[in-house]
């Protein structure tokens, strides 16, 4: 059973037998791949996997799908973009980095590579406190007006 989910990779004449991967090892690839693109804030991950994090175990794998329908690999990639990139060049330079680096670690061709953007991250700024004003209390000036 295990034998019909797994990816069986196209070998050479003199190999001494065929090899497959499961189609984790794909996914923890694209994965990882996708998230060193510039503008990629996060992938998009489920509640376990966000539990798993909390944890210090990373799935490298999260916001991955993999398809293979007729020996045809297809991939769905769900990620958080940081603002102010702009989406289609983050999407195509992710199209192009995954199918790339998919074919340089196994041979394998991607038939697609469906980006899809699930949000927008702003960065945050950190809140300045200043000690001597903590409940931000206007002080009158020399001729008694707020400041």
């Amino acid at each position: 059973m295990a034998e019909e989910t797994n990816i069986i990779l196209d070998t050479q004449e003199n190999a001494l037998g065929k090899i497959q991967m499961a189609p984790e090892v794909v996914e923890v690839i694209l994965g990882i791949a996708a998230s060193k693109i510039d503008g990629v804030h996060q992938m998009r991950g489920t509640l376990s996997s966000s539990i798993n994090e909390l944890f210090g175990r990373s799935n490298h794998g999260k916001g991955v799908t993999l398809k293979v329908v007729d020996g045809k690999v297809s991939a769905d990639v769900y990620a958080y973009l940081n603002y102010g990139v702009s989406v289609p060049k983050v999407a195509l330079a992710m199209q192009e980095a995954l199918k790339e680096q998919l074919l340089f670690m196994t041979d394998l061709d991607l038939a697609e590579v469906n980006v899809h953007v699930v949000g927008v991250i702003t960065e945050k700024t950190p809140k300045i406190i200043d000690p001597d004003d903590l409940f931000n209390e206007a002080t009158p000036d020399q001729n008694g007006e707020q400041v």
